[in-house]
């Protein structure tokens, strides 16, 4: 019954084709469903070409070479520079003809090198000899059948969508090149042919052509277009135009620093990426990282890796402390000696911008200006200098008597300032000042301030008080929840506050000498809440720029790229990140990614239309497609889509 209803299906459709007019395939050809609409070739030194939207091309050939070449980068600036696409032709000269042309060469050689002789002309002889050489060395294994020549011409067409970016890439592209010693020249009033050259049709039809022998012709293969990796690491994904895994080590001594960003659209997949890299460095590398998670995303991974997940929200009772002060170990530059200091400077002026932000509030007011400035950073300083904290380590504790017996003296650790102890120096700076200029900004304070003090039982208080937990040296994985904080500004604080505290508690501890240190990676999720308050991006940046000096990698994690383009104080991150990892984005993002990291049409195609998982890699001047599949084990702590995880549980609970 089966067999007859699909036959009756299948006459259907053959009748339904014979119903078509004969000639419909044969109205439109290949060319034409593929050709522009219009191409102008009225300019000798460029094409205007006529679509949706105006475009610019402009051939190139190669005109110039140099005499030697390293395998593989002859032309690899060429191939990998932007939108541009490259055509190399070659023929094969038969040996009958590369022999005769040796030999007239050699002749030559010899003729002008004897002329050379006899005026005397001791370098030009002695370099005409060893041409001579080269060329009958050439000749001998091309008689032998151990080399070839060939002929070959390299034809390439840039691609830009208005003329300033036609000129100025233009003169780049032939700065890059000329670095190789390889000449390029525009194909002046031959831009059409030379654009038909460069199509995919094989018709050369500009004879601009240089001589190569088989090694040398090798040089000019794209083989290491899209590669990308390091000889360590953890392997990240695979490649998906070469199918072979890429190891990725955040911590190669080829990066000029060790932070990396990630952008994506929500669901992309960035928060299941960090978590893989988390867990694969942490299980194969030691790495230590540690993540202010905005979303409450990796409190699985900090109890599948064994680490500590600490909760802040305001039923908590988690406190911690922005003015917490550590010592820090730096390196004498002139010694190279090791000796631990106490910047109480650097953390005054710290404190100072975490207070200015929760001054500002979220309305980010304009009445926060330098004079209040100066007078929480004089009171901050006051609250260290007031119990006896100065850049001797030693000021940080104090000595106490052990009544056991023994009547021994040992170190206690002096317990830290507190917002609660500042505001209450401001209540009394306030009554005895007497300058009136300064009465607005202090009454200012006391009003604003009070919600974050534990006195006056502050909705905000959880940052008044001495740390309640200490972050433990040799963790695998360190989570701070913010999740449960209010999202407007009371977890962009939190972001900031956590920040500084992290630097004093996490990272200062790492020794400055590379061989002592620990690598550690610290993770800002959602970093897009801190970009309103200046305070917080200023710290961002400067976390950024000083993180390489700890051998520490900072990760910053985000969906709203257009953010960081709209505010360029914010650009320091993304220029002091060697890495950069681009998953699927938004259409209203993409013309900001390709404007900064100045994508080619072909990437910025790629990241609208990818899946999830797949994304653009960029490590340095390298650049692949990114295929990120955790394994079935991984899944159970990295997935982040719910309804997912309720049928994980429901599989493993046997429901």
């Amino acid at each position: 019954m089966r067999n007859k209803k699909q036959k009756e299906n299948q006459k259907q459709e053959i009748q339904k084709t014979k119903n078509l007019p004969e000639d419909l395939f044969k109205r439109t050809t290949i060319k034409e469903l593929i050709a522009p609409s219009g191409i102008d070739a009225s300019n000798a030194d460029r094409l205007e070409i006529i679509s949706n939207l105006k475009r610019y091309a402009r051939s190139f050939f190669v005109s110039t070479l140099p005499r030697m070449c390293t395998f593989p980068e002859l032309f690899r600036d060429m191939y990998l520079f932007g939108d541009v696409n490259t055509s190399v032709y070659i023929n094969p000269i038969p040996e009958s003809r590369s022999q005769n042309e040796l030999n007239r060469v050699i002749n030559e050689l010899e003729t002008e090198r004897i002329v050379a002789q006899d005026k005397g002309n001791i370098n030009r002889e002695s370099n005409l000899a060893q041409k001579r050489i080269e060329a009958e060395h050439l000749r001998d294994e091309i008689a032998a059948g151990y080399n070839k020549l060939f002929e070959a011409s390299i034809i390439t067409t840039l691609f830009t969508y208005n003329l300033e970016d036609m000129e100025r890439l233009t003169k780049l592209l032939a700065t890059e090149m000329s670095k190789s010693l390889v000449g390029i020249k525009s194909a002046w009033a031959m831009q059409e042919d030379a654009f038909k050259s460069n199509l995919p049709l094989m018709d050369n039809k500009i004879s601009k052509e240089h001589t190569f022998d088989r090694r040398s012709m090798a040089t000019t293969f794209p083989f290491t277009t899209s590669e990308i990796g390091h000889s360590t690491g953890v392997p990240l994904g695979f490649n998906k135009q070469t199918g072979t895994p890429i190891l990725f080590d955040n911590f190669h001594p080829s990066l000029t620093n060790y932070n990396m960003v990630i952008f994506a659209k929500s669901g992309a997949g960035k928060s299941v990426t960090m978590k893989t890299l988390i867990s694969r460095s942490s299980v194969l590398m030691g790495i230590e990282s540690l993540a202010l998670d905005a979303e409450g995303e990796y409190s699985i991974v900090a109890e599948s890796l064994g680490g500590i997940n600490v909760v802040l929200s305001p039923n908590s009772k988690t406190i911690i402390n922005l003015f917490d002060l550590e010592t820090e170990t730096v390196k004498d530059e002139i010694t190279g000696r090791e000796r631990v200091v106490v910047n109480v400077e650097n953390k005054v002026e710290d404190v100072t911008q975490a207070l200015l932000t929760m001054a500002r509030g979220s309305t980010r007011s304009t009445d926060v200006n330098e004079l209040t400035k100066q007078i929480i950073a004089e009171s901050v300083a006051e609250e260290y200098a007031a119990i006896g904290i100065n850049s001797n380590p030693n000021s940080l504790y104090r000595e106490s008597r052990n009544f056991d017996g023994q009547n021994r003296l040992y170190r206690q650790k002096k317990e830290m300032p507190t917002i609660g102890s500042w505001y209450r120096r401001i209540q009394r700076k306030a009554e005895e000042n007497v300058n009136s200029d300064y009465n607005f900004h202090y009454s200012y304070l006391l009003k604003v301030m009070k919600q974050y003090i534990r006195e006056y039982d502050g909705q905000m208080a959880y940052f008044d008080g001495q740390s309640t937990f200490e972050l433990l040296e040799g963790a695998p994985f360190i989570n701070l929840d913010i999740s449960q904080l209010e999202e407007r500004f009371a977890r962009p604080l939190a972001q900031q506050i956590l920040l500084s505290w992290i630097w004093e508690k996490y990272v200062k501890k790492n020794s400055e000498d590379r061989k002592k240190a620990t690598q550690k990676r610290v993770i800002v999720d959602e970093a897009w809440m801190l970009l309103p308050y200046p305070e917080a991006v200023d710290f961002l940046n400067t976390m950024a720029r000083r993180a390489r000096k700890r051998n520490v990698s900072l990760a910053i994690i985000s969906q709203r790229f257009q953010d960081f383009y709209e505010k360029p104080e914010a650009q320091v991150v993304l220029t002091s990140s060697d890495t950069k990892l681009f998953l699927a984005q938004d259409k209203s993002e993409i013309q900001y990614l390709k404007e900064v990291f100045k994508l080619s049409e072909g990437e910025a195609n790629f990241l609208i239309t990818c899946f999830k998982g797949e994304g653009l890699f960029k490590v340095g001047s390298e650049s692949a497609i990114l295929q990120i599949t955790p394994t079935q084990k991984e899944f159970e702590f990295v997935e982040t889509n719910l309804n997912k995880l309720v049928a994980m549980n429901k599989k493993r609970q046997g429901v």
